[in-house]
């Protein structure tokens, strides 16, 4: 964890009914003194649509290395790879050929779409890498809390996240399927 982190804990309640997946998750979450609640929250969306009990989260913005998320095999070897934001074509190329599957959630309004049209040609050639824009309906900053208490429900590729006070719904579009 870096110095002068926060400390965010999450208990969340899985029900996915896209996947079967139905767990309760304890999570402790490092927020980076550059990171905004905003990306915070993306990091905790990345981990509900993609849960199981080997998913981990990484370093993240402190380390160059790793992605946000990563699941691993028992021998070590990377399953999923897991980054958000709007990544170079170098660490994407890093990334498929380190990992056996690579999601890129990507969720800032505008920027997105521009980023992956400039991009979109030269990502053909990695046929284990998704691309998705989480569209967000609510204001999903007001999950943000140092204690959370969230419920997950994901049906028909729409997530819905709700505390005692709020509820969000994201739903997906996707940018780039695995081919």
């Amino acid at each position: 964890m870096a110095a002068n982190a926060t400390i965010h804990k999450a208990y969340i309640n899985i029900a996915n009914m896209d996947k079967n997946y139905y767990e309760e998750h304890n999570l402790t979450l490092a927020q980076h003194p550059s990171e905004n609640d905003l990306r915070l929250i993306i990091r905790l969306v990345s981990f509900v649509l993609n849960a199981t009990d080997t998913l981990m989260f990484c370093k993240g913005i402190s380390a160059d290395d790793e992605p946000t998320l990563w699941q691993k095999s028992l021998g070590g070897d990377i399953e999923m790879w897991i980054d958000l934001g709007q990544p170079d074509e170098k660490r994407i190329k890093k990334a498929c050929g380190r990992s056996d599957k690579v999601i890129i959630y990507t969720f800032k309004e505008n920027v997105s779409s521009t980023w992956f049209n400039q991009i979109k040609n030269s990502l053909n050639r990695f046929n284990n890498l998704q691309i998705i824009y989480l569209n967000i309906n609510g204001n999903i900053e007001e999950l943000c809390k140092r204690s959370m208490n969230i419920q997950c429900n994901i049906s028909d590729n729409e997530l819905t996240l709700i505390d005692e006070n709020n509820s969000v719904v994201i739903t997906q579009e996707i940018y780039k399927e695995y081919s």
